[in-house]
């Protein structure tokens, strides 16, 4: 029977093992495609002590160990290699099909792992504590809790593809980011009853506010999101029936301009019935507005509401107005408007007004254009004591 090798210290060394002679250990062994690997180690066992001015690290038997492990559970050592920012790549690579929006925010996350030493990390080596430190680098940089939730979100989905990809075992971005740092993200406040009267008011007094009344009765009237009502042309009215027809949104960006995009999902295309109010306003909208340029953004013409040049409005000449607006408005009244106030404040008000209502979930649900019926519901959460008083009083009596 042939000798079996022995180690320095004279124990013996398992199939595969061997020693060098600086004394540093070898592991060979071949993966599941044939290729033939080694890896290296100071120590045999993890008792063994490091050689004085030598890198720590664990011994060659617990790596022994991992690798067979992956090995047995068919893991993707080389899969395993790749760079975190490689990964990502992959990932949109496989998801093409998006909107501006969105590629926009993939390069910019694109950006900031080439920038961070996370992007350079292969993915077998990423652990959770990794992420929580890139977590607290990308908010030392001043970006918000939420676009650093996307981010991880995103970064969470290439993981997951990992995994599936029998690359890695683990995804190191499953933690709720709030134990990482503090969700500061201001919470959206719909207006009450009182500043919805007080705020009409004031525009429709104002000379500098009162050209812009009719957009906020519409606004407040129907839900509608911002680019969804700057897209609204003449087909989408439907005065006979008093209904809209909510079937794209206009958006411009400063590299493409004008663009026109349909809603996210399904449930963006809708109706929406028309009250007295809402109908007189768009009566008023199409008496005043200006003579319509001859403009057509990818099939669409005859805007509503356009600017003072006669192109059609959008999300950021509202945004700019909002902001001015509250400025004023808060000057001289002692009940202030949420500073962070925005378009979107009026679609959270309609949707909440309606709720506190008794406005059922599902028809409340379609006008909204929600996909899912948790972000209707979420609504319902702003009743007050008056309205949950009223209804108790209603069911019980």
């Amino acid at each position: 029977m042939a000798e079996k090798r022995r180690d320095s210290k004279n124990r013996i060394l398992h199939l595969g093992e061997s020693q060098r002679k600086d004394g540093r250990y070898a592991y060979k062994y071949t993966d599941a495609s044939g290729r033939v690997h080694f890896v290296y180690a100071w120590k045999l066992v993890p008792t063994d002590r490091t050689p004085v001015g030598k890198r720590d690290d664990i011994s060659l038997r617990e790596k022994e160990k991992k690798i067979r492990k992956d090995l047995d559970d068919g893991i993707n050592m080389k899969g395993g290699k790749i760079t975190v920012r490689e990964l990502y790549i992959k990932q949109t690579r496989h998801h093409g099909n998006v909107r501006y929006n969105t590629a926009q925010g993939r390069k910019r996350l694109m950006k900031l792992l080439e920038e961070d030493r996370l992007g350079s990390y292969p993915i077998e080596s990423v652990k959770q504590s990794d992420v929580k430190e890139w977590v607290l680098r990308m908010k030392q940089k001043g970006i918000s809790y939420k676009t650093i939730n996307n981010d991880k979100r995103s970064l969470k989905a290439a993981f997951y593809t990992a995994i599936q990809d029998d690359c890695i075992r683990k995804n190191p971005f499953a933690f709720q980011l709030s134990t990482v740092i503090e969700d500061d993200t201001a919470p959206k406040v719909p207006l009450t009853l009182e500043q919805e009267e007080n705020l009409l008011a004031f525009i429709s007094k104002d000379r500098i506010y009162q050209k812009y009344y009719d957009e906020f009765i519409i606004l407040l009237g129907t839900g509608l999101r911002i680019s969804e009502l700057c897209g609204l042309t003449d087909s989408n009215l439907d005065f006979e029936n008093k209904t809209i027809k909510v079937d794209h949104q206009l958006l411009r960006s400063a590299e493409t301009g004008y663009y026109i995009e349909k809603p996210k999902t399904q449930s963006g295309i809708r109706q929406i019935p028309m009250s007295e109010k809402v109908y007189a306003a768009l009566r008023r909208v199409l008496e005043n507005r200006k003579e319509v340029k001859n403009i057509n953004i990818d099939g669409w013409s005859n805007f509503l509401f356009l600017n003072r040049d006669g192109y059609p409005k959008t999300a950021s000449n509202y945004d700019n107005m909002f902001r001015r607006l509250v400025e004023k408005y808060n000057k001289f009244h002692e009940t202030a408007l949420p500073k962070a106030m925005t378009p979107h404040t009026l679609r959270h008000t309609f949707c909440t007004n309606l709720a506190n209502a008794g406005m059922n979930p599902k028809a409340l649900q379609y006008v909204m254009g929600h996909s899912n019926i948790s972000m209707t519901l979420d609504y319902y959460a702003h009743a007050s004591f008056t309205t949950a008083k009223a209804e108790m009083e209603r069911l019980i009596a």
